[in-house]
C-alpha cells in the first residue's frame, strides 16, 4: 500500500512539474527553455502510470485523488498558499475515494 501512494504520489510530481514550468514560461515571462524539462517531466509522468499493477482505468481513477493531495501540498509549499480546511476535507474525500477504489477487495 505504501509502494502504491508514493508511486502515486511521484506521479503526481512528475505531471505537476510538467505543467508548472509551461506556466511559468506563458504567465511569468520565463525562459521557452524550461519547456524542454517540461516535456520530459511529462514522459517521465506518463511512464510512471505504466508501474502500476492494475487496471489502467482503475489506475486513473484513483491517481485524481492523489493528485489532488499533492496539488493542494504544492500550492502550500511552491506558491506559497496556505490551504484552507475546504481544502483539507476536499484532499481528505479525495483519498479516501483513492483508497476505496485502489484497495477493494475484488474477486478474480
Amino acid at each position: 500500500m505504501l509502494k502504491t501512494l508514493f508511486l502515486f504520489a511521484l506521479t503526481a510530481v512528475a505531471e505537476i512539474v510538467g505543467c508548472y514550468l509551461p506556466y511559468l514560461w506563458l504567465r511569468a515571462g520565463k525562459s521557452a527553455w524550461l519547456l524542454v524539462p517540461a516535456a520530459l517531466s511529462l514522459a517521465l509522468f506518463a511512464w510512471l502510470l505504466t508501474l502500476h499493477p492494475t487496471a489502467a482505468g482503475r489506475v486513473y481513477a484513483a491517481y485524481g485523488g492523489v493528485y489532488i493531495g499533492v496539488a493542494i501540498l504544492w500550492l502550500w509549499l511552491v506558491d506559497g498558499i496556505k490551504p484552507s480546511g475546504w481544502d483539507m476535507l476536499g484532499v481528505v474525500v479525495a483519498m479516501a475515494g483513492m483508497a476505496i477504489i485502489m484497495f477493494a477487495p475484488r474477486s478474480a
